[in-house]
């Protein structure tokens, strides 16, 4: 007799009413009716190997199954949108009755992971004259610049103290001619943004290595896909060199979260305190650290 598959896990927001205030009028008096919120419309999702369509909260959602060595049902919410990993012996009926008990969690992922591509799209450079980078938390405009006294495929930062409101007061001068390819351009500014990097962050290295106590042995740039930064028990530190295109606040969040580990090799209570202690307020400076989108270089 075939087993019956044990319900999905999955994260649950708990949700509270706010309480109804209590009306002085008399008990004859009749309540205008409440107005009644309009329900999102009807969107749909589907993954790109999806072979099985299932209807969530009015939602239609496309999934790509895949049937697995494994005792529970797993959900998979990625940027292609919803995987679903099910035992071989699990039917179709019991897939999608854990599917609509998750149905809310499923849809909310759905939701962000859209809107995360949507950000990425809008985050993509095209490489060309007049191209916007962030840098330190400003828009740097790129101007080709093949004049004398920039070395090929090199870059001179200038700023306008007399720029208008709204409008960027960096310019990237890149010693690169009109006809550049983009493949150039964007080398030259990635190298320049690299350099940026090692300089910013080796002056905040020793800024807060000083006021924490600590000894950074070793700085190295990295180029990791999901990591800000990596501490080591030798006293070395790594760094994205893509942090270099936000604001100081949240460079220093990263910097001072490595070196405080050079004293608490561990997320412990006492290694926040850690932090805390020359970042009061680094809760506020890493959620939007999460927030912010980076541009996408390809």
């Amino acid at each position: 007799m075939p087993r019956r598959a044990a319900p999905a896990s999955a994260q649950q927001l708990s949700l509270f009413d706010a309480p109804v205030p209590v009306d002085d009028a008399p008990a004859a008096a009749v309540p205008p009716p409440a107005a009644v919120e309009s329900p999102p419309p009807s969107v749909s999702f589907r993954h790109p190997q999806a072979e099985r369509e299932i209807r969530l909260r009015e939602h239609l959602v496309g999934y790509a199954l895949k049937r697995a060595r494994r005792r529970t049902i797993g959900f998979i919410v990625g940027s292609e949108g919803l995987s679903v990993n099910a035992p071989r012996w699990v039917g179709i009926a019991d897939i999608e009755a854990a599917l609509h008990e998750k149905a809310d969690w499923i849809l909310r992922k759905l939701r962000e992971q859209r809107e995360r591509s949507q950000r990425r799209l809008e985050a993509r450079i095209e490489w060309r004259d007049g191209a916007a980078v962030p840098f330190l938390g400003e828009t740097v405009i790129v101007v080709l610049d093949p004049r004398e006294g920039i070395t090929l495929g090199g870059a001179v930062l200038n700023g306008d103290a007399q720029s208008l409101p709204g409008v960027p007061r960096l310019t990237l001068h890149v010693g690169l001619p009109h006809t550049a390819a983009p493949g150039q351009i964007r080398d030259a500014v990635q190298s320049w943004l690299q350099r940026q990097a090692r300089r910013v962050f080796q002056e905040r290295v020793e800024h807060f290595a000083a006021r924490l106590g600590v000894r950074c042995t070793r700085l190295a740039l990295s180029s990791a896909q999901t990591r800000w930064g990596s501490a080591s028990a030798d006293g070395s530190i790594r760094l994205n060199w893509r942090l270099i295109h936000f604001a100081l606040p949240s460079i220093d969040y990263v910097v001072t979260h490595e070196l405080a580990h050079l004293r608490e090799m561990n997320h412990s209570p006492r290694f926040w305190d850690v932090v805390r202690s020359v970042l009061p307020d680094y809760e506020q400076v890493r959620g939007q650290l999460k927030d912010d989108a980076l541009p996408v270089f390809d």
